[in-house]
């Protein structure tokens, strides 16, 4: 086992892996109809019978609009916070199980948090960061509102870390506690990362106890990850949200970032919950083996791909490249939303097609739609049988170019808007 695993679940065999989590299934879909939202969502689902990804798949996928939407209708009319999909809250609102923080992500969305240790699961990320016990962290995450600094500080705790809560902001104030504390690692943004060295800098500061990182919250280019590298500073990046917690992070290999051990991941094509093939890029919805928020087949709006492979550092769970960008492509086209669901639908309807990309070029309220479409066959009015279908898909008319397989870029865009604005 890697030294920088957390446990042997994460080297375990990939079969005895998968087994552990379509076990898991029934009691986590048992929970979630448990809750008044999912109970509405799942009607009809027996959680004895989820027990495999294609059973998983058939489920419906909720995502955050949906989410920020419900808990909204619920506030209005003085119902729950949490829109009906939490299994924990407070004695206000009715809850038998109570909460331990409730926080609140832009939008709002509140999000609950509960009284397990290391409840979003950060110490498995902490731990392939270098973190180890007895460190001093310094936690650059926001410790108000939002969840990230309770993240990071519960990761920490769960291996034995002490934590200064730095939060954000206090740039100056920070920088002095970094230096008198002798901190031996940082968890914040990667950016913040970056300010706070420059800082250092300026004001002649010397950070020689400072070698390890865990960032997250934002893009972290190679070219930072090498400038910090040279001041000897190691550090690495997490993919996780508020609702989810941890879903994936990265490890000494650098290649690609491994998934949790208390996720199913999907990647599904955007728009739709029809799961791809290992290697395509689509959108990134989670089920998270977690009873107190027990979110089923939660699309983030991600985008990324599955590697192929197993992690070089013996850890044995799937691998994503990583954020690729956002699913929730959406187009407004002489007066009409066009959304990628639409374009999966145009698929379905031939399924001789393989992937799909509509453009969008020329101005506003002058634009044109091309349809672009891999096929290996192209019988006999092939392409004016697609262009009636976008008709009566979208209501509007759009060219149709047919591609030959493997054309079009495999980036995960369904909708690519090309019109100038202004």
């Amino acid at each position: 086992m890697s030294d920088t695993a957390l446990d042997p679940l994460e080297t375990r065999d990939p079969a005895a892996r998968e087994a552990a989590l379509m076990a898991a299934l029934p009691a986590q879909v048992a929970a979630a109809l448990c809750t008044p939202a999912f109970a509405e969502r799942l009607q009809g689902v027996e959680p004895a019978a989820v027990t495999s990804r294609a059973a998983l798949a058939a489920l419906p996928v909720t995502r955050k609009h949906e989410l920020l939407e419900r808990q909204a209708a619920e506030r209005a009319a003085g119902g729950d916070p949490f829109g009906g999909f939490a299994a924990i809250g407070w004695r206000g609102v009715g809850a038998v199980r109570i909460a331990r923080r409730v926080f609140q992500s832009p939008g709002p969305i509140y999000e609950p948090e509960g009284a397990a240790a290391d409840y979003w699961r950060f110490g498995r990320a902490l731990r392939a960061a270098g973190f180890r016990a007895g460190d001093l962290v310094h936690n650059s995450f926001s410790y108000h509102l939002t969840p990230a600094g309770s993240m990071m500080e519960g990761g920490a705790l769960a291996l034995g870390c002490a934590v200064f809560p730095g939060g954000v902001g206090n740039t100056e104030l920070q920088l002095q506690a970094l230096a008198e504390l002798r901190s031996d690692a940082y968890a914040g943004t990667p950016s913040f990362l970056r300010i706070l060295l420059e800082k250092a800098d300026i004001a002649g500061l010397r950070l020689p106890s400072l070698r390890k990182a865990a960032v997250s919250g934002e893009a972290f280019p190679p070219a930072l990850r090498d400038a910090f590298r040279a001041r000897g500073i190691e550090a690495f990046q997490s993919y996780a949200t508020a609702d989810l917690g941890l879903v994936a992070y990265e490890t000494e290999a650098r290649e690609g970032l491994v998934l949790d051990e208390a996720v199913i991941v999907e990647i599904v094509r955007p728009g739709t919950g029809e799961p791809l093939p290992d290697g395509e890029v689509g959108e990134v919805v989670v089920t998270v083996l977690n009873p107190d928020y027990p979110l089923i087949r939660f699309g983030t709006g991600d985008l990324s791909a599955i590697l192929p492979g197993a992690c070089p550092t013996g850890r044995s769970n799937a691998r994503i490249r990583g954020w690729l960008g956002r699913a929730d492509q959406t187009a407004k086209v002489r007066g009409m939303f066009v959304h990628p669901a639409q374009v999966a639908e145009v698929l379905r309807r031939h399924p001789e097609l393989g992937r799909a990309r509509l453009v969008v070029e020329g101005e506003m309220a002058d634009d044109r739609m091309t349809l672009m479409v891999e096929c290996a066959r192209r019988p006999e009015g092939l392409a004016a049988a697609i262009v009636q279908t976008v008709r009566d898909v979208t209501k509007l008319r759009a060219e149709v170019e047919l591609c030959d397989p493997g054309q079009l870029p495999n980036d995960g865009k369904v909708i690519e808007d090309l019109r100038r604005v202004g």
